[in-house]
């Protein structure tokens, strides 16, 4: 294949312009900002766990602490009720007296019982109360984290795609410039090359590979035509001649 030694320069410069994209597009993915999100995510998901097993405690023990208010004011009015009767002097029967009595005595107990009860209830409640606000707290601080660091990876790929916009519309005009079939022969080695297609033959040496050419090339370089669009013999990458190449 033959191509002006100008249009072969033009492909250095499409090639420069290709290992920035490249070098933006891995800065784009790599942001540091990434991995924070990752991680503050995870511990987002984690404490809205915990926050939601919490609500759902204080929820049902706010529920048991209503059951057991209601347990004792039943208890409550029903000794009400019965001290009304033996007030009342409605009841003569000694035996029904001591019956009553015996049973103003057991809901005395009962009450007694339900009032520790529902004690304890609404000390475990605060405790849960407690732990809800806390958890609330974390939550409400590790989500201004990840807002901010949402800001930031934003930011900084707004930044980096606006770059590759330019850069972009610069390639298109440099690869407009170049012949059809070696921008062809230039894309189906950068696909092979791992994004290298074209490199700079430098003092003796191609960028490409980064192997200095033997004698036996050396020769046959300077032997080639300028308009010859050589290859390296080692990673098979077009090989540009131009000032510096030292031959």
């Amino acid at each position: 294949m033959n191509a002006a030694p100008a249009d072969q320069i033009r492909l250095l410069d499409v090639q420069a312009l290709d290992v920035r994209l490249s070098q933006l597009a891995h800065k784009r993915k790599s942001l540091p900002e990434h991995a924070e999100l990752d991680s503050l995510t995870k511990d987002l998901t984690q404490l809205r766990d915990l926050l939601v097993a919490a609500q759902t405690e204080e929820s049902d023990t706010a529920r048991e602490q209503t059951k057991a208010e209601q347990d004792v004011d039943q208890v409550r009015q029903r000794a009400v009720r019965d001290q009304q009767r033996l007030d009342s002097g409605a009841v003569s029967s000694p035996k029904d007296l001591e019956n009553l009595q015996r049973e103003l005595t057991s809901l005395a107990k009962r009450q007694g019982d339900l009032e520790d009860v529902v004690l304890e209830v609404m000390e475990h409640r605060e405790s849960v109360q407690e732990r809800v606000g806390e958890l609330t707290a974390r939550v409400a601080s590790v989500q201004a984290k990840a807002d901010d660091a949402t800001s930031r990876r934003d930011a900084a790929q707004a930044e980096i795609d606006s770059e590759i916009t330019t850069i972009t519309k610069e390639r298109e005009i440099v690869a407009a410039s170049v012949p059809a079939d070696l921008l062809k022969l230039y894309e189906k080695l950068r696909v092979q090359q791992g994004g290298v297609g074209a490199a700079r033959l430098y003092q003796r040496r191609c960028e490409g590979c980064r192997l200095e050419l033997n004698i036996t090339e050396v020769n046959e370089v300077k032997a080639a035509s300028p308009d010859t669009v050589l290859r390296c013999e080692n990673c098979r990458r077009i090989l540009v001649r131009t000032a510096d190449s030292g031959i």
